[in-house]
């Protein structure tokens, strides 16, 4: 398998994850929000800080679909590097208000590390390609 298709795998795969777990923020914070690895949660009109949370993500997941649909792949990749940081973002959350290490470190920064490797995988294989120096022509006479 090339690396081109590899690395195609590997930012789909991403874009459903996040796509999905945007989704599940929208449509159910409550059962969805202690899976995020915070000790605790906002109660009343708090609440909606988690749909800003999964509306943040969806849009995140849909700039990488675009990028990987049109065929951008380049911007794919830096994008990719880019996005890595609301990931590690939320593992310093997590880490800094005392939630879950496991959380913070399994999901988040594993996460946003396998988004880093990505990226960097797709930026190698869309790096330039010196050309090769123009054949001699023969001379005649």
């Amino acid at each position: 398998m090339s690396l081109k298709k590899i690395n195609t795998v590997l930012a789909a795969a991403f874009i459903l994850f996040i796509l999905w777990f945007g989704a599940e923020f929208i449509l159910s914070p409550d059962t969805t929000a202690p899976g995020f690895g915070m000790p605790s949660w906002p109660s009343g009109d708090g609440g909606g800080f988690l749909i800003i949370k999964g509306i943040r993500d969806v849009v995140l997941a849909l700039v990488l679909g675009i990028l990987l649909v049109t065929g951008h792949r380049r911007a794919l990749g830096w994008v990719l590097l880019v996005e890595a940081l609301a990931a590690y973002g939320d593992m310093t959350t997590v880490l800094a208000h005392h939630g879950s290490v496991a959380t913070a470190f399994g999901i988040h920064g594993l996460t946003a590390t396998l988004m880093v490797v990505t990226g960097l995988l797709i930026l190698r294989e869309t790096r330039e390609v010196t050309a090769a120096p123009a054949p001699a022509m023969a001379e005649v006479g």
